[in-house]
């Protein structure tokens, strides 16, 4: 088996927070991707291109804005993104931007905001492949009955985050 090569346009670098470790991965263009460590759908470690311990505008700020978000003195990101994707999964990751920090919404809710009420479970796929988790508040999305589903990051976490964000009650 030939074995894929590293991607020479993009770094990354492995971030110690309260929920875990997460890899932060950015291109000339800006953050490309925010993973915790052992997550479902983790990239494989040729999409993160090399590890860079060097200053980086991009990663400094995104492991900065990330420890500060996560310690309750941050409530929004402001970061150059370059996350990759179909015109479909952009539509749903930028609809959930939209989603106010202490609030949740389905993914039918999302598909009929989109204007296609039918596409929930195509939703669902999108939510699930966001690159950006945390930063592109994919944890937001709740089931239509408002149970904790779904997560590539682990239920805890989503738990953790909506906690944190005050969506959910101790």
């Amino acid at each position: 088996m030939t074995p894929i090569p590293v991607d020479p346009t993009r770094t990354h670098r492995l971030v110690g927070t309260p929920l875990g470790i997460y890899a932060l991965a950015a291109d000339a263009e800006g953050l490309v991707g925010v993973w915790r460590q052992d997550q479902k759908h983790f990239p494989r470690a040729a999409r993160l291109g090399p590890t860079s311990a060097d200053a980086h505008t991009v990663l400094d700020e995104a492991a900065s804005q990330l420890q500060e978000y996560l310690g309750g003195a941050r409530e929004d990101f402001t970061l150059p993104l370059s996350p990759e994707g179909t015109e479909f999964q952009h539509a749903v990751w930028d609809h959930l931007m939209t989603i106010p920090r202490g609030a949740t919404t389905t993914y039918g809710q999302i598909a009929r905001a989109l204007g296609r009420p039918r596409a929930a479970q195509a939703v669902g796929a999108a939510v699930g492949s966001n690159p950006l988790s945390i930063v592109v508040p994919c944890h937001r999305v709740v089931g239509s009955t408002g149970a904790l589903t779904g997560y590539a990051g682990g239920i805890e976490t989503k738990q953790a985050l909506l906690l944190l964000e005050g969506a959910l009650l101790a």
